[in-house]
């Protein structure tokens, strides 16, 4: 039942995420989009952030809103069947959705903006604190802020010798995903960082081999941050079951 609901959660929110993709998907200096590919107005709760991407006038926008909600959906759900009805759930599950919608503005225009990449790690601190609090076991609570501080550093040194390779919104997003794989501890914390760093590496390896000119191609690193600390995710929940 923990993981049906989980999936049918997942699923709810990901049909949400297609809107705030659409608006998000600009450059750094430029205003989040007002209006769909048409040119009409988006309006609807909270100015327009929630809803599905589909304009009255001219149909939908942003990423195909099944294939975000059956994948949104899998994630919930697959983290639900690894975690179990432990406290720490409520964190993944709120964190999974930002997540998704991080990866994808950052696949479309190389970009994590800080409206989601802070609240991220805010958030899975605040929840990670209670269900410390609950369950009376505070270690992993500041086991998993020491990990956010680590994996945040990494990144930033990486930073520091390649910016034009790892941009501050990595670092910042590198903070969130430490707390969530810093719950489980020092080897869940360097596997899901390490499969994060591996798999941009593939697939930029993969690019230039299939586009040898693609050399000074941006990519986009986010993608596979989250993906890498999902696979850690899984692997730490299922050993601590």
């Amino acid at each position: 039942m923990l993981i049906v609901l989980a999936a049918v959660y997942g699923a709810a929110a990901g049909l949400l995420i297609p809107r705030p993709v659409h608006r998000m998907t600009v450059e750094p200096e430029e205003e989040w989009r007002a209006v769909c590919p048409g040119g009409h107005a988006i309006t609807g709760p909270a100015r327009g952030w929630l809803g599905r991407g589909r304009c009255p006038d001219c149909g939908p926008y942003g990423p195909g809103p099944l294939p975000v909600a059956a994948g949104t959906s899998l994630v919930c759900a697959a983290l639900a069947a690894a975690t179990g009805p432990r406290p720490e759930l409520a964190a993944w599950l709120v964190m999974a959705p930002v997540a998704v919608l991080l990866a994808a503005v950052d696949w479309r225009v190389r970009r994590l903006p800080d409206v989601l990449t802070l609240p991220l790690a805010v958030a899975g601190a605040a929840l990670l604190g209670l269900g410390g609090r609950l369950t009376g076991e505070t270690w992993p609570f500041w086991r998993a802020l020491l990990g956010g501080l680590l994996l945040g550093a990494c990144y930033l040194v990486l930073y520091l010798v390649n910016p034009r390779g790892i941009g501050l919104g990595d670092v910042k997003l590198a903070v969130g995903l430490g707390i969530a794989l810093g719950w489980y501890g020092r080897q869940t914390l360097v596997v899901g960082g390490a499969a994060g760093v591996l798999l941009g590496g593939l697939y930029a390896a993969v690019l230039l081999l299939v586009r040898p000119g693609a050399r000074k191609t941006v990519m986009p690193l986010g993608p596979f941050m989250i993906i890498g600390a999902f696979c850690g995710l899984l692997l730490g929940a299922a050993a601590t079951a």
